[in-house]
């Protein structure tokens, strides 16, 4: 650590950076759970593949990450770690106002729908998948400065994946409280066949104003630069990104871990509502105890000090993966909800250790570790498609499983540092 940046008082931009991560995980939690009401409302008329168009609401957010990851990058390198901050913040007011835009289209103009075999979809849906990409974009341009700022800035008595379960908790604080938001701010309350698409308008109209808002008061705070993280504007880096395999090995990581974390958070309200028959309200509530498990997990994993990020990785994966083969076996979603508890550290391990003794290759490497992040997309759209063939989404959790255990193998072998940078 170099001395300037011990003489550096980060407590305030940590801090900054721990209220930004609670937005990001309350708006990704959000966008997840509108999965199951939007199926009643905007697929209402939709037929064999209701489940697979519900997905694509998740699919659209986490298919920005590999797309907006570079940007991120690349801006943060141009504009530091301010300048960075406040262009996702635009984009993110951008986005949030185009879920406004699909419910407005899709009141006014009941009409427009494509007509695709027997389905009707209407248009405000498609607007809703550009608002949830949009958005998504905007939490991985975020992310890309989030995650080695709490990584790299010094607060006496951490350590940095200390850090990253603090601003883990934060993130968890923000999924835990969205489900009901959305059951009980959005919808009121009401039942699945009560809902209707305008109560998404001024929601989302004031979540687009509080964008901007927050955008305004970090125009104002001073956020140091950590030089240590960042490569110089003219400087050309000697290797490829990609030269470092347990960089590589982590993005698969994180793939698997997103695209895990995601299938339970989001696709669990599905296999409850449709398998089980049990009401919206229930769905809320297993969606907040699994964001609240994971923050209870990430409250104990940011007092952990002594516990190497490796191990916590291994523990963590293995009592997962046995939480996913009961819940399997016993076709019981409720054990499935406690998988939230170990997911909950799993995501600052993987990290940590994917950017070890990186250097000056730290914040271009947090950008191409978001490009993993596309396993949000890509895992719980096959879960979907899965559940579609099958009749069921029982055993759909196998993907799940087959996650966990790569993850596992991450930990075991390929967090390795094979190459050090010049």
């Amino acid at each position: 650590m170099q001395p300037t940046q011990k003489e550096t008082n980060y407590l305030g931009p940590f801090l900054t950076m721990v209220f930004l991560f609670l937005l990001i995980g309350f708006l990704t939690t959000a966008n997840t759970q509108f999965q199951g009401p939007l199926q009643e409302t905007f697929l209402s008329q939709v037929g064999s593949m209701k489940n697979t168009l519900a997905t694509l609401i998740t699919f659209s957010w986490f298919l920005a990450y590999p797309i907006a990851g570079k940007f991120g990058a690349d801006w943060s390198t141009k504009y530091g770690h301010k300048g960075t901050l406040i262009r996702g913040l635009v984009v993110m007011g951008v986005g949030l106002f185009l879920f406004y835009l699909s419910s407005l289209v899709t009141v006014k103009w009941p009409e427009a729908f494509i007509q695709w075999n027997d389905s009707l979809i209407p248009y405000g849906f498609f607007i809703f998948l550009l608002g949830s990409f949009v958005v998504g974009a905007s939490a991985t341009i975020l992310q890309v400065v989030i995650n080695p700022y709490l990584s790299a800035c010094h607060i006496k008595g951490t350590q940095s994946v200390q850090r990253m379960a603090m601003g883990g908790t934060a993130n968890s604080i923000g999924t835990t409280i969205a489900p009901y938001f959305v059951t009980g701010v959005v919808f009121g309350g009401l039942q699945m066949t009560d809902i209707n698409v305008s109560q998404l308008q001024i929601p989302f109209f004031t979540l687009a104003v509080v964008a901007f808002l927050i955008l305004g008061l970090l125009l104002k705070l001073h956020l140091p630069t950590i030089e240590s993280i960042t490569a110089e504007k003219d400087v050309k880096l000697e290797r490829s990104i990609w030269s470092f395999s347990h960089l590589r090995l982590g993005v698969i990581a994180i793939f698997f871990y997103v695209g895990c974390e995601v299938c339970i958070g989001g696709n669990l309200n599905l296999y409850v509502l449709h398998d089980l028959n049990l009401p919206l309200e229930t769905t809320a509530l297993m969606a907040t105890l699994y964001w609240g498990g994971m923050l209870v997990g990430r409250l104990c994993g940011s007092s952990i000090s002594k516990i190497s990020p490796r191990t916590q990785l291994l523990f963590t994966t293995s009592a997962a993966s046995v939480l996913v083969i009961l819940g399997m076996a016993f076709n019981n979603p409720w054990i499935l909800v406690a998988v939230g508890l170990f997911h909950s550290i799993m995501w600052g391990c993987i990290f940590t250790l994917s950017v070890a003794q990186l250097g000056k290759y730290t914040s271009i490497a947090s950008g191409v570790f978001m490009i993993g992040v596309v396993g949000g997309a890509i895992i719980p759209l096959l879960q979907g498609s899965l559940a579609d063939m099958m009749g069921s989404w029982r055993w759909s959790w196998t993907l799940v499983l087959i996650g966990e255990l790569c993850m596992f193998l991450y930990g075991l072998v390929g967090y390795k540092v094979k190459t050090k940078p010049e």
